[in-house]
């Protein structure tokens, strides 16, 4: 009995060896492997530079994705930032970029475009609209159009059909809009309710109605919408995170059935902070904030806009100016 009991303590110690090996091989190990301290070949990225994310920035995104990774939530070897107080455009009159793609098991830094929200302004209400370089207002209510600071998941993509675009001659091709669901906590929590998530920066403009009734997306008397393709990337978005259409379908690639982190800077505590800041007078990096210094000369001071306070004034400018009924698009000319 002791033989066996013994040789069953054996097989016991074994499988525990093989599980620890297995899951050392796992693909969420590397990043329980990855150093507290921001390693060498990354800091060469780190500061303010029009292709470098701030310290702020970067120190925040780490944690959000190794607590993620320790939860079990995320198993991607990349994860994401974005700092929203940096400009759309740079120094040198292309898009500013402020989105970033680590992989840092691979020591891969990328920075590359993104929009921000757009706001809103309702005339004789309320004004909390961004200009399309540099956001001032930052939010969380429904239908505010404006970017939240914080912390998010990314969740399934869904595909939507927005109409044809010609692609040459009288040749079209249907526009299918693949979009990244957000999931968020705290005060990004609402980020499923809101519709927030990420998408290519592109849209039809110049709509009319084609007769097409062979189409899958035909309605019932046969039409389907017929645009021509615009590209907004770097601009302002309804809240939603906008990217360059590669840059879209390489985020959409890497996050299908493969979730990871995405941290927006600035939250609403940093948007608050800096604002009692620059009415106090005081410096920010004395007093341990972080805003693009450039956009701060421009916007003057940030300003958050929970919902608590929003979607009163939202629901009371809706009661008082109800949608008006769209007419239908114009019929295509020529056929």
């Amino acid at each position: 009995m002791r033989v066996q009991s013994v040789l069953l303590n054996i097989v016991h110690v074994f499988g525990l060896l093989v599980g620890v090996i297995v899951l050392s091989a796992s693909p969420r190990s590397f990043a329980a492997e990855l150093p507290a301290k921001v390693p060498a070949w990354l800091k060469v990225h780190v500061g303010e530079g029009d292709d470098q994310i701030a310290p702020l920035v970067l120190q925040r995104a780490r944690a959000l994705y190794l607590r993620k990774v320790a939860e079990g939530a995320v198993g991607n070897a990349c994860y994401f930032a974005m700092d929203a107080t940096r400009p759309s455009d740079s120094r040198h009159g292309g898009l500013g970029r402020r989105f970033y793609i680590l992989c840092e098991s691979k020591r891969s830094f990328r920075a590359v475009s993104a929009g921000h929200g757009g706001g809103r302004k309702l005339r004789g209400v309320a004004d909390f609209a961004n200009a399309k370089r540099c956001a001032k207002n930052f939010g969380n209510a429904l239908g505010s159009s404006l970017t939240t600071g914080g912390a998010y998941v990314t969740a399934e993509t869904k595909e939507s059909f927005k109409g044809y675009y010609r692609v040459s001659g009288k040749r079209n091709a249907a526009f299918i809009r693949p979009f990244v669901q957000f999931d968020g906590e705290g005060e990004t929590a609402n980020a499923r309710e809101r519709a927030i998530g990420g998408h290519a920066a592109v849209l039809l403009q110049g709509e009319c109605r084609l007769k097409d009734p062979d189409s899958r997306y035909a309605s019932e008397d046969g039409y389907v919408p017929l645009g021509r393709l615009v590209e907004y990337a770097g601009g302002r978005s309804s809240g939603c995170t906008s990217w360059s259409p590669s840059v879209a379908r390489e985020i959409v690639a890497m996050t299908r059935d493969d979730p990871t982190t995405l941290y927006i800077y600035p939250e609403a505590a940093d948007v608050n902070a800096v604002g009692r800041a620059v009415a106090g007078g005081r410096s920010l990096s004395r007093a341990g904030l972080y805003w693009n210094a450039s956009c701060l000369k421009e916007i003057g001071s940030p300003s958050y806009w929970p919902k608590e306070r929003v979607e009163p004034i939202l629901a009371q400018y809706k009661r008082q100016h109800p949608a008006r009924l769209r007419p239908p698009l114009p019929i295509c000319k020529g056929q």
